[in-house]
């Protein structure tokens, strides 16, 4: 989502869900992982944990959100945000 013209947190929110809360973890270490390699880029903070069900990866510019599906959709990120126009 390019929240950029509506918040002053981030440009953009990276929102996904994994199956499991193990699957939460992998996704979070990966997209770790992969943007370090890729593009020596380093989370400046990480909040919640795979048990918490909610993982969230501070970017600065881009903040990623992992959920387990039904947590996706009681905080429905999506709607609070639903000004914001998506991005593929």
């Amino acid at each position: 989502m390019d929240v950029d013209k509506i918040s002053s947190i981030t440009d953009y929110f990276v929102i996904a869900s994994g199956t499991s809360a193990p699957h939460l973890k992998a996704l979070g270490s990966e997209v770790e992982r992969m943007l370090k390699k890729e593009e020596d880029i380093h989370c400046a903070h990480r909040s919640g944990t795979f048990e918490s069900h909610w993982i969230v990866l501070d970017y600065f510019s881009v903040v990623v959100h992992l959920f387990l599906p039904e947590v996706r959709e009681f905080y429905s990120l999506e709607r609070l945000w639903s000004d914001a126009p998506t991005v593929d």
